[in-house]
């Protein structure tokens, strides 16, 4: 496996100074985050559903620029509480067909990639996802944001949403919005790295730099200057408004010299890097409809960003992006939330057995 790369972010200017877009002169309070660079395993969870396997192409992806091993996990779901006693006939007939539809996954992919392997669990699917994922080392984790239900009403179902927030490692997620993949293993044309002048967004630049090069993909560092609010009693004056141009203006100007000060750092990767700085009320929705308007193949981001956050699994805009990106989205934690291990008296469906389960 290639050895990890990680930018210093000290590397090339003193970071005292007006380094921060938006932001007056000030020192980082903190080092570095360590975001998790590494992939020791790449996880791909499936269904039995074409949604579904719609994130093999990603995972592959993201695998061979790390050459790291991928597994093809599917877990079949108990029935709800209450219903009826399984049949386990029925029941054996319908693990088969989960290995038969996996090998079958497995056989027309291992000439583009030959480090691929399968997993079949029996329980509750974000449960066991999360509980395998740190049992087996993944450090990405690439799903779906809908499956077997097909699209609903919802922006992400209700197993993606348990994943995303309590899935160990970082995660990919593929929304039902994004354009199919019809190559056995992605490849991105364009790459875009949100960025808000944090060591945080910035730390994520080595793996955007990685999956750029692996495709010869153009890499775009945006950064939305956000509009302020100013208090209104009644119609705003000349003097506030003229007050809230000045300081976007102002604020565009240290973005724009922020990221290209980035952007001739990047530029010994050999790859093509973009900046754009744009300005808006809603920094999600710009960058929601920047996603959609350039026609971006992948986002790779922090879980957080300036406000670093403990106590949620991610910022705002990840949140938003999340239910309202047109494209996959890579998203980096600096370390794995905490998973409870499962009592080992338990079993995978709160104490029913499975007829796999059973003695003979």
């Amino acid at each position: 496996m290639p050895p990890t790369t990680r930018m210093d972010p000290t590397s090339s200017h003193d970071r005292k100074g007006p380094r921060r877009a938006g932001v007056t002169v000030a020192d980082d309070p903190a080092p570095a985050p360590e975001i998790w660079c590494r992939c020791r395993r790449v996880l791909a969870c499936l269904d039995g559903s074409e949604l579904g396997e719609r994130v093999i192409p990603h995972a592959l992806a993201l695998a061979r620029a790390y050459d790291a091993p991928i597994t093809l996990l599917r877990v079949l779901e108990c029935p709800p509480s209450g219903a009826a006693l399984f049949d386990p006939v029925e029941w054996e007939m319908h693990r088969s067909e989960a290995r038969e539809r996996l090998d079958r996954l497995v056989g027309a992919r291992q000439a583009a990639y030959k480090s691929i392997d399968t997993e079949l669990v029996e329980g509750h699917a974000a449960e066991e996802i999360c509980l395998w994922a740190r049992h087996h080392d993944a450090d990405v984790t690439v799903l779906s944001s809908h499956g077997a239900s097909g699209a609903t009403q919802w922006r992400i179902a209700s197993t993606a949403r348990k994943l995303v927030d309590r899935v160990p490692g970082s995660f990919m997620l593929i929304p039902v919005a994004a354009r199919p993949v019809s190559d056995a293993i992605a490849r991105y044309r364009k790459i875009l790295v949100p960025m808000d002048g944090s060591l945080r967004a910035e730390s994520v630049l080595p793996v955007a730099l990685r999956l750029a090069s692996a495709g010869q993909a153009e890499i775009i560092l945006g950064h939305v200057v956000p509009i302020p609010e100013l208090t209104e009693i009644g119609p705003l004056d000349s003097e506030a408004v003229d007050l809230r141009e000045r300081l976007v203006e102002r604020n565009e100007r240290i973005a724009s010299a922020y990221l290209d000060r980035l952007r001739v750092r990047l530029a010994a990767n050999d790859g093509t890097i973009r900046a754009l700085v744009l300005r808006a009320a809603d920094v999600r929705s710009r960058l929601a409809r920047l996603i959609a308007d350039e026609n971006v193949d992948l986002v790779v981001l922090s879980a957080h960003g300036r406000s670093g956050r403990a106590d949620v699994p991610f910022g705002s805009s990840v949140e938003y992006l999340l239910a309202h990106a047109t494209a996959p989205l890579l998203v980096l934690r600096e370390g794995p939330p905490r998973v409870p291990a499962r009592p080992p008296e338990a079993t995978p469906c709160d104490g029913m057995r499975l007829p796999s389960q059973a003695s003979p």
